[in-house]
């Protein structure tokens, strides 16, 4: 180790000299040239910073590009957040950034400049070309410049890594007090692309820069598996949408769910705070006419559901004249209910409702509250989807609500308003296939 890494001491410098990159150009003697006119030569253990850009160059990512937006589109796989004309998207590289990376700046009039290809092939290629041309076996990060969400203001991180542990597990270990730790995972090369970020200067035309004290703390003989590994899993990411996105994916995203996994029990809190959503739907006359009977004992839902579906053969042998095979058959049609864990029965209350002498009226002032209860059977659906529950929302109790009423003890007033199965579900939902919004409106 070398005495600053002796003394905890880093060195970050960015050297002059870097001529503009053109496609083709050979960074690695480019770099060599102005370290060494730098007069400080590169060692063994010290990590290289190089701005992406500078990286694409070399690599052609220069593209034709009137409309940039076009560019975007092609470069990115989700748009994670829109305000305007801004918008931050995750990339077919994973990273969640800004228009995808893809810049105008710092390139000719009516071109793009597109992220390089593979940034950590290009850090291998760039290391293993720096070691041929100086016999050094220096690291290497390519950076670019990322916002970040609940910060303001713009940092440098890593894109790209090789020869470099980009996370530097602290796991296992224990803290000056003794204090075991069980989560500390420190983002190692975006730090040092956030320090080299410093020196280089996004105006200075110095796109390299060196930290030298690390010694073999961070740096690896193996190129590694690279800055691949900063790069959050979807199932982790708790913020993995902006507000009104994550809105319409909760609507667009929510699925009915038919099979659910036995071995995950649901959580009564997560169905209480979709809920709590559910009871935000309009209403009429200031009323609040929704009750949700939660079922969360095996031995109620068992109870429900024999009922109703002693009450569904009685209907269809004695009002339907079906057969005993066709009732069967009918009947197994509610088993979704029979295979969930939970169940939610959504109630109508009509409490407050107007009266009005006749029919017309009187038929207008019920299915305003019903229309008021769909309402808030769809913010519960919503909100147990934004849960990752899955739910069947099935009309059967209310073909039998004194039945459902008698087996729940709930009072006369209240109407079932079918039911509603909740899980975790079994496997991924299928996607939804296309539907043109044209098919469902009508224009005057």
């Amino acid at each position: 180790m070398t005495e600053a890494a002796d003394r905890h001491e880093l060195a970050v410098w960015a050297p002059d000299g870097i001529p503009e990159v053109q496609p083709g150009d050979d960074l690695a003697k480019l770099i060599a040239a102005a370290v060494a006119a730098d007069g400080r030569a590169l060692r063994d253990g010290d990590v290289l910073l190089v701005t992406s850009k500078i990286v694409s160059k070399a690599e052609g990512r220069i593209v034709r590009a009137d409309d940039r937006e076009a560019a975007i589109d092609a470069e990115m796989t989700e748009l994670v957040a829109q305000r305007g004309k801004t918008r931050i998207v995750r990339t077919r590289h994973g990273f969640v950034m800004a228009a995808a990376g893809v810049d105008a700046s710092n390139t000719a009039a009516g071109t793009v400049l597109l992220l390089p290809e593979d940034p950590d092939a290009s850090a291998r290629a760039l290391r293993a070309a720096l070691r041929e041309e100086l016999g050094v076996a220096v690291a290497v990060l390519v950076t670019d410049t990322f916002g970040r969400p609940w910060r303001a203001g713009l940092t440098d991180v890593a894109l790209g890594a090789a020869g470099l542990r980009a996370l530097d597990d602290h796991r296992g270990t224990v803290d000056s007090h003794g204090n075991p730790l069980a989560v500390t995972i420190t983002a190692a090369a975006d730090e040092l692309a956030a320090a080299g970020d410093l020196v280089k200067g996004k105006t200075a035309g110095r796109p390299v820069a060196v930290v030298r004290g690390l010694g073999e703390r961070l740096t690896t003989r193996e190129d590694g598996p690279g800055a691949a590994v900063l790069v959050r899993d979807l199932e982790s990411d708790m913020f993995r949408l902006g507000t009104g996105e994550a809105m319409r994916a909760a609507v667009q995203q929510r699925r009915t769910v038919r099979e659910f996994d036995p071995a995950r029990p649901v959580d009564g809190a997560a169905v209480r705070r979709a809920v709590a959503a559910a009871v935000t739907a309009p209403a009429p006359h200031h009323t609040t006419p929704w009750r949700f009977v939660l079922l969360e004992s095996a031995a109620a839902r068992t109870g429900l559901l024999d009922a109703m579906a002693r009450a569904w053969r009685a209907d269809l042998e004695g009002l339907d004249g079906l057969s005993a095979e066709r009732v069967e058959r009918r009947v197994r049609r509610g088993d979704v209910l029979r295979r969930a864990p939970y169940l939610v029965v959504p109630c109508l209350v009509s409490e407050g409702a107007h009266a009005y002498p006749d029919a017309r009226r009187a038929a207008a002032e019920r299915e305003m509250f019903v229309v008021a209860m769909g309402a808030a059977v769809q913010n519960l659906l919503v909100g147990l989807a934004a849960e990752g529950l899955g739910s069947a929302w099935v009309s059967s109790t209310l073909f039998c609500r004194d039945v459902v009423r008698a087996e729940l003890g709930l009072p006369a007033g209240w109407d079932p308003m079918g039911a509603v199965a909740v899980g975790h579900p079994s496997g991924a939902a299928r996607p939804r296939g296309a539907r043109s919004v044209d098919a469902f409106t009508v224009v005057r």
